[in-house]
């Protein structure tokens, strides 16, 4: 999908159609043995090892996870049968795949469309509604960023289908997932406990990552699924979406998190490939836009407001004089296109 007013004058043909296979073709190859290169140093004796596993396993684990986005707007390829086939692959290494892939992606794309979040589970309520002490413990562990709110996301949407009647044709595929995963996992700690939790650690660190780039993309208005929402156009989009690059100087530090960073341009043209929304970035906008947070801005509000987001909206992060305003931008919290809401 294109936002035909955002990309005129530009060379639509190329950010749709050019595919750089090559680089594609290198980070599949690097989030794979990565993948499995990282579980070997994990099981090995020598900790500088297990520490160079731990870190090349969460950097596989969050490049599967933006790998998977990529699928599911069907930019690797053009067979949107091999894009499933892709997606699923990536699901399974970074958890998400309890879900099916194309729910997951209608959702993710229904986003992209209606413009608003659309939300089944209201997090703030289910927060200020829980007993004290366990209020207490949540905000704790969040305060020193373990992000427990988002494994309880994960276990509500593995719950769903047993819960809601409407997805019970979902619950063997959550069983049998569950059986192989568990089966696995129970493997890895019965060869080494060691490897296990820091296995554990990576993926921790894998939704740290997912959740501190994802935070403070949008400002979108918030709609109970299923309900009426108003149309919003690319005005309202831009305006409530943010680029929260790594760097603005050194373009290709954002590679490490293929490009996701980019986020006005991926709104503007979709179907973009990773590779290719730095150079869309460019031919957009002329860097002067409000839109752009820099690192250090991201780390103090992700800082900042890592308790009280949990229990609150998103926040206002552009003033009456169309001035960012940090101050009242809380973010969001969790991962969208991993969990089926």
């Amino acid at each position: 999908m294109v936002n035909t007013f955002a990309v005129k004058g530009i060379n639509v043909s190329y950010y749709l159609h050019k595919k750089k296979h090559l680089w594609n073709v290198i980070v599949i190859f690097y989030i794979f043995a990565g993948y499995y290169g990282a579980i070997a140093l994990l099981l090995l004796s020598n900790i500088w090892l297990n520490i160079v596993g731990l870190i090349l396993l969460t950097h596989s684990l969050v490049l599967s996870a933006y790998l998977s986005h990529e699928f599911m707007h069907g930019t690797i390829f053009t067979n949107m049968q091999w894009n499933a086939i892709g997606g699923n692959l990536m699901l399974w290494l970074n958890g998400g795949c309890y879900a099916r892939f194309k729910d997951l992606a209608q959702e993710h794309i229904f986003h992209h469309v209606s413009k608003v979040d659309s939300v089944v589970f209201d997090l703030s309520a289910f927060i200020n509604n829980l007993w004290s002490p366990i209020r207490r413990l949540i905000f704790a562990l969040e305060w020193l960023y373990i992000p427990v709110i988002s494994f309880i996301l994960q276990f509500g949407a593995l719950a769903a289908p047993f819960v809601d009647t409407r997805r019970r044709d979902e619950r063997l595929r959550v069983i049998i997932m569950l059986i192989v995963r568990v089966s696995l996992f129970t493997l890895l700690g019965f060869v080494s406990l060691k490897a296990l939790v820091l296995y554990f650690l990576a993926y921790t660190g894998m939704i740290t990552v997912l959740r501190f780039i994802d935070a403070l993309q949008h400002t979108y208005e918030t709609f109970p699924a299923g309900t009426a929402f108003p149309k919003r156009d690319y005005t309202y989009e831009q305006a409530n979406t943010f680029t929260t690059l790594i760097s603005r100087r050194y373009w290709w530090l954002n590679l490490l998190v293929l490009n996701f960073s980019y986020h006005n341009a991926h709104h503007a043209i979709m179907k973009c490939p990773w590779h290719s929304l730095h150079e869309l970035d460019r031919d957009l906008f002329t860097g002067k836009e409000v839109h752009y947070l820099t690192l250090p801005q991201l780390l103090k509000n992700y800082h900042r407001f890592r308790v009280y987001r949990l229990s609150s909206s998103q926040g206002k992060a552009i003033d009456e004089q169309g001035n960012l305003k940090l101050d009242t931008f809380y973010g969001a919290v969790g991962v969208s296109f991993l969990v089926k809401s």
